[in-house]
């Protein structure tokens, strides 16, 4: 489901906030132990798409096209009305305006290709170098509307910066976001 990229991206993006405060976890995966190709698919956790559907579903019913337009537009994407109106018609089965939970769980029940996963990364980095700042990370979760200060998004960085030159490469977003969520 390809027009949905982006709920793909905010289950991500919600999934690296989820990581701050957190300790170090262990051995991430490496290339070798994981497949690159963009076909190859990342099953979510049910309990953080609850939560990211949370994020996103400004009605009590669900997702309408108001709130993926907003979404699209805080990042700039020209056709966000277009692209609202496809993502809603591909999700929404039961054609009542709004995408309800289990029409959202039912989009990611193939999981998320890792290409979706490639293409959140550059949405993150913002100058195009090849890796995540903290203040890259936020810069974006500002433009998502959300409040968090660098300290936190320096946290953030550390938690999945692996050689620890501060900044998040594609191997340590890859393996954050493909690993086994640990239970608390």
């Amino acid at each position: 489901m390809s027009h949905l990229n982006i709920l793909s991206f905010k289950y991500n993006l919600a999934k690296l906030r989820s990581k701050a405060g957190r300790r170090r976890i262990g051995r991430a995966l490496s290339a070798r132990d994981r497949q690159f190709s963009d076909l190859s698919t990342y099953r979510p956790d049910e309990e953080e798409m609850r939560k990211v559907f949370g994020m996103i579903a400004g009605q009590p019913r669900g997702v309408n096209k108001r709130d993926l337009q907003l979404l699209l537009e805080r990042f700039g994407k020209a056709d966000a009305a277009a692209e609202a109106r496809r993502m809603l018609c591909v999700a929404d089965h039961n054609k009542d305006g709004y995408m309800d939970l289990e029409e959202f769980m039912e989009v990611h029940r193939n999981g998320v290709q890792l290409g979706d996963i490639r293409r959140a990364f550059f949405v993150f980095d913002r100058d195009g170098d090849g890796r995540i700042s903290a203040e890259e990370v936020m810069a974006v979760l500002r433009k998502l509307g959300q409040s968090c200060g660098l300290d936190d998004c320096r946290e953030m960085v550390r938690e999945v910066d692996r050689n620890g030159d501060g900044f998040v490469d594609m191997d340590d977003f890859m393996a954050m976001m493909t690993r086994p969520r640990r239970r608390p």
